[in-house]
């Protein structure tokens, strides 16, 4: 596939990131015969452990990855120039909002040859807020900010990359950034060998959220679906997988969680990490998100062969054909997702035939291997 063998960096956050993210691609880059550098900021022995089990070498970094501080911001650039500079690569190839700003400009500052980047959704700044609330003035610096810094960064890119085709038209186009070359990728994919599928339950029906227990997230417009549909439908299983994040002001506060699960609402295993089990165990995926990049959750789902209810918005309707493997609604709209829930309890047969399109349509578009070789043509430049 490759002309050469390169050494190639990959810039992004957090350890557990790259082995959930970029384990497929890391072992294509190795299998190709490349020295392959994994930048992180969290190694711990078990991370260490099973990135190198894959034949990279690691590298630990800093950065400021909350927060508006400039200084510490130019400070973990030129120790990242550094480090860069001493493996001296072929390619660095960033990923995540603040690893594509400050990974591009020190791989600039390092006379890196070619510099790619790639950002998996536009994130919270660019999530709209339902019409009832009004938007903070902190999400609006932290968009500004953003903005200013993808327009003194991208210019050194020689190609960005997205996952779904609105990312780059709310944010080049709308906000004037200037590339020189954009390319698509669709989902990072999943592992079709560890999420296989299976018949989906339907005695009792159970509707799956899986996601972080953000409003961004539409666990709101989940909870409040389900309290409408188990008034009449008290059989119906509710599942929510998933954390409270204290520190975010979205979050779904410890009081609401428990009055659901006291009413029994809701059934809340919490955070777990035999995800795959779970699905196995549902009926219908859910995630009434208000924006994604190409949420990897919907994409286990399918690969486990689940029908799909989602919103219609950026990244969440690149999962759905409305109608063929699932239902798509408006965002903040629980009275529509409950109609959903409704109309799925009374017409089982759909789940059936939606799961069938959901497993075809993640075979075709969401195997991490045919993503993760899509993927390197895209930062070798063969596509």
């Amino acid at each position: 596939m490759v002309a050469k063998e390169m050494k190639i960096c990959l810039i992004g956050t957090v350890a557990s990131s790259t082995l959930n993210f970029r384990k497929t691609f890391i072992e294509l880059l190795v299998q190709e015969g490349h020295e392959v550098y994994v930048f992180a900021t969290d190694y711990s022995k078990k991370t260490s452990s099973a990135i190198s089990a894959l034949g990279a070498q690691l590298i630990s970094y800093q950065i400021n990855r909350g927060g508006l501080n400039p200084f510490a911001d130019i400070k973990s650039t030129i120790q990242l120039k550094k480090k860069i500079k001493e493996i001296n690569p072929d390619i660095v190839f960033s990923y995540f909002s603040k690893p594509v700003i400050f990974g591009t400009l020190a791989a600039k500052l390092a006379k890196v040859p070619r510099i790619v980047g790639m950002l998996e959704g536009l994130g919270y700044a660019f999530t709209p807020e339902p019409q009832h609330k009004k938007e903070s003035l902190k999400k609006k610096l932290v968009r500004a900010v953003q903005i200013f810094l993808y327009k003194i960064s991208f210019k050194y890119l020689d190609r960005i990359i997205f996952l779904n085709r609105d990312d780059p038209v709310d944010l080049l186009e709308k906000h004037r950034i200037k590339v020189k070359n954009v390319k698509i990728l669709g989902g990072i994919g999943v592992d079709l060998e560890k999420f296989k599928p299976s018949p989906p339950s339907l005695d009792p029906i159970r509707f799956l959220f899986i996601g972080r227990l953000l409003a961004e997230k539409g666990i709101f417009e989940f909870l409040q679906a389900a309290d409408i549909v188990k008034k009449r439908n008290p059989e119906v299983e509710f599942i929510v997988l998933g954390a409270i994040d204290k520190d975010n002001p979205s979050s779904l506060s410890q009081n609401d969680l428990d009055y659901y699960k006291r009413a029994n609402i809701i059934i809340h295993p919490g955070h777990v990490n035999n995800v795959q089990e779970w699905i196995e165990k549902s009926s219908v995926f859910v995630l009434p998100s208000y924006r994604e990049g190409v949420p990897c959750s919907t994409q286990e789902a399918m690969a486990c062969g689940r029908a799909v209810i989602t919103t219609d918005v950026p990244g969440c309707r690149d999962t759905i054909e409305n109608g063929i493997n699932g239902l798509s609604i408006p965002p903040f709209n629980p009275k529509e997702l409950s109609n959903c829930f409704f109309y799925l309890i009374n017409n089982q047969n759909k789940i059936k035939d939606f799961s069938l399109a959901s497993l075809e349509k993640a075979k075709k578009y969401f195997d991490t291997r045919i993503q993760s070789k899509k993927l390197l043509q895209f930062i070798n430049n063969e596509k």
